[in-house]
């Protein structure tokens, strides 16, 4: 974390098992956020206050006849703990002397070792007491006077001489921002959805680190609060993704350079319990694009994904608001060769047309490396190969004779269509004539073919017309 970059601060709240806010403050650095709570510390003591909050005191406590000792306990050997001084009754005895605090533990009742008693026995030892003075053996016990003397630190009415430096030398608690949670931003997903659903918050977002770390629905006061921290937050998560792509890609040939990495949400094909949406992490590396369930961070990770698609044999569609499956915005859906439809969802529009720009690069610098491809088909009867070449266009190739049935550039295709089987029309315009030639083709991995005759087309216009890319 860089510590000398001062963080953005913001405060929110999180809710407890009853649905009660509890305070925090968020502190955005730019590698991670903290979550801080409000927590009761005890303030340094000097040395000698230490020593004398440790040693035992001898306390003689003279009341006036008839009444008490003025003074109350709690704990006792049943509670594992020992017998404390829990309240000093203004104005008594015990609070008269001046010696003793809230949180002094009883050891000794005129000479008799209590430490192992109950609390019943050491209130049934002092009630035995006949004479107007006991002698107590006492010593303060910190843990128990964190909690006993929360509002006992400013005391009503005079003090003694005495019990001014005792309370002096009390453990002062003040209330502190400690960080409760820290969650790193390399990797991390953050989103206003709640889990699994299409459901969006109003006044919150919740934030996963890679490591584990899960900050649960974080609440504004405000929605315009809310959307810029959410905002900030997720800028900087995508600078330093942006930084790890540019980092990892050094180390690679360019053919193997990573082009978009970053969270989605896949909609599940049947509702899971009360899932249906399942963070996936997406990335677009050299001809492929992946989807995996933890991000790659090492170079071992690639092959792990739980899907892996050609590029070039897919295709990219955005969708239409009539076209969501859900109340989901911003939702694409990946077509491939093998009729599989995987539909994403991206937390922005600036995400979803940052995939679309990828997409398009990833798939016309793969067909560009690529050149050509050849689909086994049939024509005529024919067994027969339909090649796919950037520079060339289209051409059917006859593995009986060997030779070129014949060949159409690709700009010469005017309209094409399909049964949904293996059928494929091409129809293409003779330069001359300008006359429509009929192709009719079958191919069994017909979708396949109809998703890279998109791409070489793309690539080819990309080619042509150079701010193609840039206009995606």
């Amino acid at each position: 974390m860089a510590a000398t970059e001062e963080p953005e601060i913001a405060e929110a709240s999180l809710k407890d098992a009853e649905n009660k806010p509890i305070p925090i403050r968020l502190m955005l650095y730019p590698d991670a956020l903290l979550v801080q709570k409000q927590e009761w510390i005890s303030v340094q003591l000097d040395e000698e206050d230490e020593v004398f909050l440790n040693m035992v005191r001898e306390v003689e406590i003279t009341r006036e006849p008839g009444a008490g000792f003025g003074l109350c306990v709690k704990g006792g050997a049943e509670h594992r703990l020992p017998v404390l001084i829990s309240r000093l009754i203004k104005n008594e005895a015990a609070d008269r002397c001046g010696q003793l605090l809230v949180g002094d533990a009883i050891l000794r009742v005129n000479g008799v070792n209590v430490e192992s008693c109950t609390h019943d026995e050491v209130v049934s030892l002092l009630k035995e007491v006949s004479e107007d003075t006991v002698s107590l053996s006492v010593r303060h016990f910190r843990p128990a006077s964190y909690f006993l003397n929360k509002g006992n630190e400013a005391r009503d009415g005079p003090c003694s001489a005495k019990q001014d430096v005792l309370l002096a030398s009390l453990p002062r608690l003040e209330k502190e921002w400690l960080t409760a949670l820290t969650i790193p931003l390399l990797y991390a997903r953050i989103s206003r959805y709640i889990c699994g659903s299409d459901k969006i918050r109003e006044d919150s977002f919740d934030i996963v680190g890679v490591d584990g770390s899960k900050s649960g629905p974080i609440y504004f006061s405000e929605k315009t609060s809310m959307l810029s921290y959410y905002q900030k937050i997720s800028a900087k998560t995508q600078s330093l993704l942006s930084q790890m792509i540019q980092m990892t890609n050094q180390l690679m040939t360019k053919e193997d350079h990573i082009h978009l990495m970053g969270w989605a949400h896949q909609k599940l094909p049947h509702e899971q319990d009360w899932q249906s949406w399942r963070e996936k992490f997406l990335a677009l590396k050299a001809a492929d694009v992946y989807l995996f369930d933890v991000p790659p961070m090492h170079s071992s990770d690639w092959s792990k994904c739980e899907m892996k698609f050609k590029v070039y044999e897919c295709m990219l569609k955005l969708l239409k608001d009539t076209e969501l499956p859900d109340s989901r915005q911003h939702c694409c859906s990946i077509l491939t060769g093998t009729k599989e439809i995987i539909c994403l969802s991206v937390d922005s529009r600036a995400e979803l047309l940052a995939l679309e720009k990828a997409w398009y690069k990833a798939s016309n610098l793969a067909v560009q490396r690529l050149l050509s491809k050849t689909f086994g088909c049939t024509w005529q009867d024919h067994l027969s190969g339909l090649i796919l070449d950037l520079e060339q266009g289209f051409s059917l190739y006859d593995h009986q004779t060997k030779s070129i049935l014949w060949s159409y550039r690709f700009a010469q295709l005017k309209s094409s269509s399909d049964d949904g089987q293996s059928k494929l029309t091409l129809n293409f315009i003779k330069d001359a004539s300008k006359q429509v030639e009929t192709q009719v083709i079958e191919c069994s991995d017909l979708q396949t073919l109809i998703y890279c005759i998109h791409s070489f087309l793309s690539a080819k216009l990309s080619t042509v017309d150079p701010t193609f890319l840039g206009n995606h």
